[in-house]
This record gives structure tokens, C-alpha cells and sequence, in this order.
């Protein structure tokens, strides 16, 4: 895969680029692969340590050790008890993706507040991770419950049969991107 360590550092106005520069230029920093994972059913966690969100996760084998990929996150969830619910990437170097450590807090990427029993919230996690490395990756999404009260992925904790309450889908989406 070409990359613009052969490019110049810049360019003036008017300069006309070779053939070989012209193409290093295309191949550098494209998107690769597109990968995408759709959770539409349900998923509930009383956990307060970080758990595997079912069914989003992706594994993937990198076309280079240089390759980055962009995680993206849409999520949906609800919660009874304690309305805050966390959630971070697992995988790759994703561990970073997370708040520093200050004392006893929670390391996390992302907290949603679900405080109505009738309604679900949504958030969104970005991440780019540079794994170093052409060996396959899975990467997750993962949960946990403050305070160990039920947390509900994709639907509200009332979940009543009635056109009020609603079910939602979430997912994991990852871009694998030439570097």
C-alpha cells in the first residue's frame, strides 16, 4: 500500500506532480474495509465490572500492521435502579480509550443517564486505534451497571406491550484506514 512518506513535505503552487507521486497520493490514508455490526435485539447486565455487550463485536484481520481503525458506536440502552450505565471498546489498543486514573473512580469511554423508566437514551463512542499489527482483532463493546441496578440494551427497563414504549437498535461500525 502506498503512503505519502514519498510525497513532498509540501507543495507550491503550479508544481506538477509525477506519475509515482500522483498515485502514492491516491493509496495514502483511504478507507480499506468497512465492517458493520447491527444489534436489534435486547441485552440486559447487572454487572458492575465491564461485561461483552452481545452481539457487538467485530473481528477483524488487518491489511497491514500500519492499518488504523476507526471504532464507531451508536448505543441504546435504558436502565432501572441506578440510572447511570457505562460502556468502553475492548480489543486492539483500546484500552486508552478510556478516562485517566484518579483514585477509586471508574475508568470508562462513555456514560449514559437513562433516568425515565419509560424512555432509552442514546450515545455514540468514536475511537482510533492503531493496533500494530496484521494478526486478527476482535473488538467489542462493553458494559457496566453503577451501583447494580439493570441496565437494558436496545429497550426501556418498562418495557410494556403498548405503541408508549419502544425497542431501538444499536451498533458497531469500524473503518479500517491505510497509513
Amino acid at each position: 500500500m502506498a503512503t505519502p512518506t514519498t510525497l513532498p513535505s509540501s507543495f507550491t503552487a503550479g508544481e506538477v506532480l509525477t506519475a509515482a507521486q500522483m498515485n502514492n497520493l491516491r493509496g495514502a490514508f483511504r478507507i480499506l474495509t468497512v465492517n458493520s455490526v447491527t444489534k436489534t435485539d435486547t441485552f440486559s447486565n447487572t454487572s458492575t465490572s465491564f461485561v461483552d455487550v452481545t452481539g457487538l463485536s467485530l473481528t477483524i484481520t488487518p491489511q497491514s500492521n500500519t492499518s488504523k481503525f476507526l471504532l464507531v458506536a451508536q448505543i441504546s440502552a435504558g436502565a432501572n435502579g441506578p440510572d447511570r450505565i457505562w460502556f468502553k471498546f475492548a480489543g486492539g489498543n483500546t484500552a486508552s480509550d478510556v478516562g485517566d486514573t484518579a483514585g477509586s473512580r471508574t475508568r470508562l469511554a462513555m456514560e449514559i443517564n437513562a433516568p425515565q423508566a419509560t424512555s432509552t437514551q442514546s450515545g455514540i463512542m468514536l475511537y482510533l486505534d492503531s493496533p500494530a499489527t496484521a494478526s486478527a482483532i476482535t473488538y467489542k463493546v462493553q458494559t457496566a451497571s453503577y451501583g447494580g441496578g439493570t441496565q437494558y440494551i436496545n429497550r426501556s427497563f418498562t418495557d410494556t406491550d403498548n405503541v408508549s414504549f419502544a425497542r431501538s437498535a444499536s451498533t458497531l461500525t469500524i473503518l479500517e484506514i491505510s497509513a
